[in-house]
């Protein structure tokens, strides 16, 4: 029996998603589907229909034919589509909320702070609509004018992860909306039926055809298109350092604009003079949010000697506390990580460390895909811990003998995303901020923190580029300059 709906259709009692191309669901041309699985049970959650080189070549067209229409609306008429799509969003919260838990593995709290902040977000990109700015400059020849205005790129291809997938991927889609371009989206191979969601909730608040198209699929099948097609003018991707590398090479050799944002390794310093129960606090919320599956997550915390052996009694006894369980639980903070061979990754990272004389101070073990949460103390540099993203419940924690060798152990590491330093010390918790090597530091805070109008990028290994309000407005449109002649220049021949 097939129920046929809009987005999907129900086939033998699971839902099968289509293609949104041009404002239209459609199958891909080969029928081809996957299987989308539950990483908590294992069962399938949903069947994706797959895109390849036909739908990316239809859903580029779409958006190029767009562009022009979407990119000439009145700031009003952008706004108000944002604003709508927000108001969707919020009658249809409990809905997404579980597609987050049932497709991600995200536990309850963390799939209602993504919703929440998705509802911010599409308010805020419809306010920095009107916030589209160039400026007057002074010039040297008599009776002429210079000014600068800045214009939607066109067409922008996103490519979203599968972390936080309906946050990151809406961050690309609304802003580049919100600046007059017109979008592309792949979702994560792990997590597209969310990025179908951002399709339904944009095309109920109005958004014209062709202005946003989701294309599921394969990387194999899709992501060449994207970066050679010269009708996409950026791409934007949130993923690994090691594909986000080669995105930038081939975006550059194709004279593409492009925002990346990678891996980390962010460090959340702690020194003598900190609220020891308050800095274990922070630090286990900045490490065992959505299960440690977040890029800014503070996987090391360095901790000055002084209090060193007490804060790890005092983390380690935390740790015991923290409920590793069913997603749907709100009491749940560790749900399941998104595909067992990560389990199996970090299996061999606490191996490496502990059998390098490592001390395991809690978990080490998993269940499924449910891995425990854990801490391990007296990490060295040839430990694969030491320089290695875990992606995972995993923290590790150094001794410091000062508040300079704690700056020079977290600024030892190819990345710089986010960092943090707990400390009563004001003076010098600015000092350091100014030195640490991060694109972010949160001081008196853990290292997990967003907000849709901040600049949200890192150095280093952590990527290119800024995303957030105006700072994806300035990235996701091209600056041009203008002069007027008021009357006759005078010329030297």
């Amino acid at each position: 029996m097939t129920v046929v709906q809009d987005s999907h259709e129900r086939i033998d009692g699971v839902d099968t998603y289509k293609l949104f191309i041009d404002g239209k669901w459609v199958r891909s041309s080969r029928n081809s589907v996957v299987d989308d699985l539950n990483p908590s049970t294992g069962e399938i959650y949903a069947r994706v229909q797959q895109a390849g080189p036909d739908e990316t070549e239809q859903a580029i067209a779409a958006a190029h034919r767009a562009r022009d229409t979407w990119g000439k609306s009145l700031a009003s008429e952008r706004e108000a589509v944002l604003l709508r799509a927000a108001d969707v969003l919020v009658a249809r919260t409990a809905e997404i909320r579980d597609v987050l838990i049932n497709e991600s593995g995200s536990t309850f709290g963390k799939a209602m702070f993504e919703v929440s902040y998705v509802i911010d977000l599409l308010r805020s990109a419809a306010g920095d609509v009107r916030h589209v700015f160039g400026e007057t400059m002074p010039m040297t020849q008599p009776g002429q004018i210079s000014l600068t205005l800045r214009r939607p790129l066109g067409v922008i291809a996103g490519i979203a992860p599968f972390n936080a997938p309906f946050l990151l991927a809406m961050k690309k889609v609304a802003l580049a909306l919100a600046a007059g371009n017109t979008f592309v989206l792949k979702p994560s191979e792990e997590t597209p039926v969310i990025g179908l969601k951002i399709a339904e909730l944009l095309s109920e608040a109005g958004l014209p055809a062709g202005a946003l198209n989701v294309i599921p699929g394969p990387a194999s099948q899709i992501g060449e298109k994207l970066l050679t097609d010269p009708r996409i003018k950026m791409i934007t991707f949130t993923g690994s350092t090691k594909v986000g590398q080669y995105l930038a090479v081939e975006a550059a050799r194709n004279q593409k604009k492009f925002t990346l944002e990678l891996g980390g390794k962010s460090p959340l310093i702690v020194l003598k003079d900190a609220n020891i129960d308050y800095a274990v606090k922070a630090a286990a919320f900045g490490i065992y949010f959505h299960q440690g599956q977040v890029c800014m997550a503070n996987s090391r915390i360095i901790v000055e000697a002084p209090i060193y052996d007490a804060f790890c009694t005092a983390f380690a006894a935390k740790t015991a506390t923290v409920k590793v369980g069913d997603p749907h639980d709100p009491t749940t903070v560790i749900g399941p990580l998104i595909r067992r061979n990560q389990c199996d990754f970090i299996d061999g990272q606490v191996e490496d460390a502990v059998g390098k004389g490592a001390t395991l101070l809690a978990g080490g073990k998993h269940t499924g895909q449910f891995y425990q949460p854990t801490v391990l103390s007296e990490i060295t540099p040839e430990m694969r811990l030491y320089s290695e993203e875990s992606f995972g419940p995993v923290v590790s924690i150094y001794k410091a003998n000062d508040s300079e060798h704690a700056l020079e152990i977290a600024n030892d590491t190819a990345y710089g995303l986010s960092s943090a330093v707990i400390t009563n010390d004001l003076q010098k918790a600015f000092d350091l901020s100014l030195r640490l090597e991060a694109g972010m530091v949160h001081i008196n805070d853990c290292t997990v923190s967003d907000e849709p109008h901040v600049p949200f990028g890192g150095v280093k290994n952590s990527g290119s580029g800024r995303e957030g309000g105006r700072y994806s407005m300035e990235e996701m449109t091209e600056l041009k300059w203008v002069t007027i002649q008021m009357g006759e220049r005078q010329f030297p021949f």
